[in-house]
This record gives structure tokens, sequence and C-alpha cells, in this order.
């Protein structure tokens, strides 16, 4: 058990996918987990986006992984460069996710054992 935190900075499907899926498995495994999006990858935190990508044949739904981290304790947290950057507003985001600057997220993670990135 430790730390494990992702960094999603691409806004393709390919990046969300396999960051919820190992994100999911990490939580059920006890570690906890720490999701950080770059304004790159932040659109995927936006109210309805998941829901957009939900199901890709023969993965498993991505709101399902996303809801079950969450019941496993899982920290979701947005770049808030991405505010401006993106011309995004806080109130644009999942309820339960966090804005924040990198520092916040450095000092979340900085004992973390593992760090992926898509």
């Amino acid at each position: 058990m430790g730390v494990t935190t992702f960094i999603v900075n691409g806004e393709e499907k390919s990046s969300i996918s396999p960051t919820l899926i190992m994100g999911a498995a990490a939580a059920a495994a006890g570690d906890e987990v720490i999701v950080f999006f770059t304004p790159g990858g932040a659109k995927h935190m936006i109210k309805g986006e998941l829901e957009k990508i939900a199901e890709g044949k023969g993965l498993p739904n991505l709101i399902d992984l996303y809801e079950g981290m969450l019941g496993l304790g899982a920290e979701f947290m947005v770049c808030e460069l991405a505010i401006e950057n993106k011309g995004f507003k806080a109130e644009d985001f999942r309820e339960e996710v966090e804005i924040g600057g990198a520092t916040s997220y450095l000092n979340k993670v900085k004992d973390a054992k593992t760090t992926f990135t898509f």
C-alpha cells in the first residue's frame, strides 16, 4: 500500500481509459490514488464528458470505474491553469474534482511510489 498517482495530459480517449482502469485497480489494491489533470487533459473532468465516452468495445464502463475509484477514496484534481488556459470555469467540472495548482498536487504525492502519465 502507498500512494499511486496518475497525470492525464492528453485530451484523447486513449488518455482517460487507461488512467481509470489502472487507477481503479490501484485503489482496489489498497493504494491511495491521486489523479491530476493538466490543462491538456482537463476536459475529461468536465460534467458529461465521461458519459460521452463511457463505453468502448471490450473496455469497462468509465463511469463505473470513476465512481468505484471515488468510493475507494481516490482524489481527482484539475490544474488551476486549465481555468484560464482552456476557458473553463470551476463549475464546469464534476462535483468531486478539486481545482489546484502544481504545488498542491506535488505536496499530495511527495510519497508516491508510482506515477503513471497518459
